[in-house]
């Protein structure tokens, strides 16, 4: 078995999140030209450059995207259109999702500005299209003079449109066709890598399909191996949980297929080259690969092959890696060195995970340094064959200078981009160029179209530069060490550090799941039963109390004290009491999987949440409950003061027993009241380490008292008069017999409720939706944490036309979940919360197991409800909420958007929803009518986040003010105002002292 060396093994593991600035210094050196090379790269680059400009203005396609930049609202719109239009089966939708994406855009503004008739001629198309789809008094009468024939006509031409553009970027809808179109003139000198489009596989039979089309390909290439074109594979298309924690499953399944696919490669004499894709894969690609490279079998075979991607931190030490392998498995390794496809998705994800920095270089510039320093090893190394994938004339010019006049190396590029740019360096001077060839029929082009044009239409690349003609030569051949230096290689401004990500406010620290080490470190950890936290108060004093009455006593002279603490000091407790909960993370994440059966992934959730509820609320705190000055005559000063209101009842969950119990604590606390807080009896050792960490951050024993025990404690808390006010999460049903508690003794002060209970939360998909991120939010919005969350999906409401194809692939994404112990960290669903939800579940399901449309199998010891969904014939079928991983599916009919909506209110419940669809102004009709707290738009609907997703229902859902936002605090204070008359002592000295300004 392969490994590489300490030095290297070292480098990616140091440089995986290392500080960017430490990262390029280390880089610099080796990307840079000495001065007579840089003026050699530069004269050449300008003869590249009027090649490709050449091209550009012959190809209307590239004068098309030049007019319809991705910065422009009429190039985003087009991008859209050409994201969903052709998966849309239904012409009702169609027609709306044109009107949605033309009607909007000013494309009048373009007329008459390309130097293309041809996309001149497509703008005024696009100017009538917009008239026959606005609304507006403006096309009204060219509607009514074409009437109904105009939509059929636009939604043809759209789709002949959407076809076209499929055409130039794809090399063929089989592969057949691919190697008939690379034998064209236009391809002359060429060889091609196909890739078989199709993104990521969802079930195991998407995957097998996959597998099957590259056998195919691999054979077809085969009987043309003399050409010299290759195959690429990408590996998530081969297992659908290419994922870290699935790492004992799918790399030894993903070792397997990539075997066979390169002993058929090698049989065939073509090349077969592994993708690189997301950073959290790199080391099980490692894994993979290496496995494969030491076969036996493969031995003297010099055509396998990876990608390396340069915005990663680790891609030098990669290469170094690759030139490694090839060493010792005596072969040259083909590495393909591209950029990066995954950018704006990888900082997305580390900021949503708060992990301490980026995988991946933040400026363009930063990327390009990247690029040359591993274009250099490349050269270099000895036991790799290069190929460079660039559109960039400066990048190419560099390779040049250093090759010198060495052929043994190739270039690279996309099909469709970067036309002229090698076709002078292919035909006259010998080099060689490989052009990346996607293969596939149209519907499988979108996908991977809208991440190419993404990636080249955004703002730092080469070729979007390329088409700004406000840029000069010289600032499009800068170069890139240079401009790193002069920016000392710090990240982008605009680009802050996950923990920076809420400004003043520092995030929760997470934890890379996606690095094996660390999750086997995590696993370990929560194996280990952590000791109970319940007699860790001041003073040797319990942190619990046995009755009602005593916690309310203790509670009733704690509040004495802790309600005249300065309000500084109240806010700075909670922050304390944040550090503590990431000094025992490890511990608290132990006792939320063992205790509550959370997940691994959701234990960690838990505990983020709760300190980002304790530094939340103590910046509100600061802001929102000081003393404010408010105006008022001369003479006269008024200050409105929040105040804590006494002793509050925090009734807190099971499902979030950390989070949750502890977001109404700190908030009744840091507003300057006592409070009793009653966790659910299934939780009682989580509440306990929460109280016993908030006494020791500063917070008296007396102002915070535990009471355990189950709704005869509860009940007996409401009923204290004494209690000023109740923050309560969980069912309806306890939230009205609270309510009504509270107004039983006429002679008690009526007091505040703050209650969010659950609901039937439905999630509405129309015929634009992307069916593979559908299937991926379902699943994740009703089957995470075993479907125990109060905002977890509960009823599916997909379009007629689309239902069937979405049921088929959800059962699919189904059947490859873990079900089982939430402490092995490949457990996707772990047990409900007790025999009491097990028995209801399992007899919903038993009730309508002839409504079934999908279940999977889960182990026969424990409380595992198996995922479920059951069809219903109507909205007003299901009437009430099943708090586990059952979901309920009905259908809708198109065009009937807005009344889906009104039936989904009609049950009352107000928490949550989610809709996915690529029509704006569905979605705009959607937030209109939806009367839900938290609307979730082509997104999973769990996981809102404190301070920018503030959770919270109506209706049957909840009181409000919503957890986590803005306007929670003040309703746990009573606001006085104190009015005094600043004359009474002898007149207004301010007015009569004022001095006469502008004489």
């Amino acid at each position: 078995m392969f490994s590489a060396s300490p030095a290297v093994l070292s480098s990616l593991a140091e440089l995986h999140r290392a500080p960017e600035p430490d990262v390029l210094k280390a880089l610099l050196p080796a990307a840079a030209l000495d001065g007579p090379g840089r003026e050699r790269v530069v004269a050449h680059s300008m003869g590249l450059l009027g090649d490709l400009r050449t091209a550009q203005r012959e190809g209307w396609v590239n004068q098309f995207l030049q007019q319809y930049r991705l910065n422009s609202s009429e190039g985003m719109a087009l991008l859209s259109l050409a994201e969903a239009f052709l998966r849309v089966p239904d012409p009702e939708t169609a027609d709306r999702l044109i009107a949605d994406k033309l009607g909007d855009a000013d494309w009048r503004a373009h007329t008459g500005k390309s130097h293309s008739s041809l996309v001149n001629s497509a703008t005024w198309g696009l100017v009538i299209g917009r008239a026959l789809v606005n609304d507006s008094s403006q096309g009204g009468a060219l509607r009514r003079l074409v009437s109904r024939a105009g939509e059929p006509f636009v939604r043809q031409a759209v789709g002949a449109a959407m076809k076209m553009m499929g055409e130039i970027f794809v090399m063929g809808r089989t592969i057949d066709e691919a190697l008939k179109r690379m034998r064209t003139k236009d391809n002359r000198g060429f060889t091609a890598s196909f890739d078989m489009l199709g993104e990521a596989a969802r079930t195991y039979p998407d995957a097998e399909r996959y597998f099957r089309s590259y056998q195919d390909a691999i054979a077809e290439v085969g009987r043309a191996a003399k050409e010299g074109h290759s195959i690429s594979v990408k590996l998530s298309a081969l297992h659908p949980r290419y994922e870290v924690g699935q790492w004992g499953a799918c790399v030894p399944a993903l070792t397997e297929k990539l075997e066979a696919l390169a002993v058929q490669a090698a049989a065939a004499g073509i090349g077969l080259t592994v993708d690189a894709e997301e950073s959290e894969r790199l080391e099980m690609s490692f894994a993979i690969i290496s496995a494969v490279a030491g076969l036996p079998a493969l031995k003297g075979w010099d055509g396998f092959g990876m990608a390396i991607q340069a915005y990663s931190k680790r891609a030098r030490p990669a290469v170094a890696w690759a030139n490694e392998l090839g060493a010792a498995t005596d072969r040259r390794i083909a590495v393909r060195l591209v950029k990066g496809a995954y950018w704006d998705s990888e900082v997305k994800r580390t900021q949503e995970a708060g992990l301490s920095d980026y995988p991946l270089f933040t400026r363009k510039a930063a990327t390009d340094v990247s690029y040359m320093a591993c274009s250099r090893d490349m050269l270099d190394a000895t036991n790799i064959y290069p190929a460079f994938a660039s559109h960039n004339a400066l990048t190419v010019a560099t390779i040049m200078e250093w090759a010198g006049n060495a052929r043994d190396f190739e270039f690279q590029r996309l099909h469709g981009m970067g036309e002229g740019l090698y076709e002078t360096l292919v035909r006259e001077r010998g080099y060689k160029t490989r052009i990346y060839a996607p293969v596939g029929g149209h519907r499988d082009l979108l996908a991977y179209l809208v991440r190419r044009l993404l990636e080249n239409g955004a703002n730092s690349s080469f070729v979007h530069q390329l088409a700004d003609e406000g840029l000069s030569d010289a600032e499009l051949l800068a170069d890139p060490v240079e401009k790193i230096r002069a920016v000392g290689a710090t990240r982008h401004p605009s680009i802050p550090l996950p923990i920076d990500l809420f400004g003043v406010r520092r995030n929760s620290a997470g934890l890379d799941l996606q690095d094996r080490t660390v999750l086997a470190e995590v696993a370990a950890t929560v194996a280990k039963a952590p000791a109970p936290r319940t007699d860790a108060a001041p003073a040797g004093r319990g942190v619990t109390e046995v009755s009602a009455k005593g916690a309310v006593d203790r509670a009733s002279k704690g509040f004495a004290v802790w309600s005249r603490t300065p309000l500084e000091q109240r806010a700075a407790t909670l922050e304390r009491l944040a550090d503590l909960l990431e000094a025992h993370r490890g511990d608290l994440m132990a006792v939320a999987v063992q205790e509550a059966g959370k997940t691994i992934g959701d234990a960690l959730g838990e505990v983020r949440e709760a300190v980002d509820f304790c530094r939340y609320y103590a910046l509100q705190a600061r802001g929102v409950l000081a003393p404010q000055e408010l105006p008022g005559p001369t003479g006269e000063r008024n200050v409105l003061r929040h105040e804590g209101r006494g002793v509050w009842a925090c009734i807190a969950p099971w499902n979030f027993p950390l989070a949750i119990f502890l977001g109404q604590v700190a908030a009744a606390l840091v507003a300057g009241n006592a409070v009793v807080a009653k966790p659910a009896p299934q939780t009682p050792a989580i509440a306990g380490w929460a109280v016993a960490l908030a006494h020791e951050a500063g917070v008296p024993a007396d102002a915070l008292v535990l009471l355990p025990g189950g709704p005869e404690e509860g009940a007996a808390l409401i009923a204290d008069v004494r209690v000023a006010g109740v923050a309560f999460t969980g069912s309806t049903g306890t939230a009205r017999r609270i309510a009504r508690g509270l107004l039983a003794d006429d002679a008690r002060p009526l007091v505040p409720l703050i209650a969010e209970t659950g609901g039937i939360n439905a999630m509405i998909v129309d015929s634009t939706a992307l069916p593979e991120q559908v299937v991926a939010d379902v699943v994740a919005s009703a089957f995470r944490s075993a479907g125990q969350r109060c905002s977890a999906l509960r009823l599916l409401l997909l379009q007629e036309e689309i239902a069937e194809r979405t049921l088929e692939m959800l059962a699919g994404a189904m059947d490859t979940l873990v079900i089982g112990d939430p402490a092995d960290p490949a457990t996707d669903v772990g047990p409900v919360i007790d025999r009491a939800s097990y028995d209801r579940l399992m007899g919903r399901r038993a009730a309508m197991a002839g409504r079934t449309v999908h279940t999977v199998t889960v182990p026969a010891d424990g409380l595992y409800v198996p995922p479920t969904v059951i069809r219903i014939d109507a909205i007003e079928d299901l009437t009430e909420e099943w708090f586990g991983p059952v979901i309920h599916v009905a259908t809708w009919k198109a065009g009937m958007l807005a009344e889906t909506v009104e039936r989904v209110n009609a049950a009352r419940f107000g928490l949550t929803m989610g809709l996915h669809s690529r029509i704006a102004r569905g979605a705009e009709t959607v937030e209109a009518l939806a009367k839900v707290g938290n609307l979730y738009v082509n997104r999973s609907m769990i996981g809102a986040i404190v301070g920018s997703q503030p959770f919270g229902g109506e209706g049957l859902s909840g009181t409000g003010p919503k957890a986590g936002g803005p306007h929670y605090l003040p309703r746990f204070a009573a606001e006085r105002v104190t009015s005094t008359d600043t004359t009474s002592a002898g007149g207004n000295a301010t007015l009569l002292s004022l001095d006469d300004v502008g004489i």
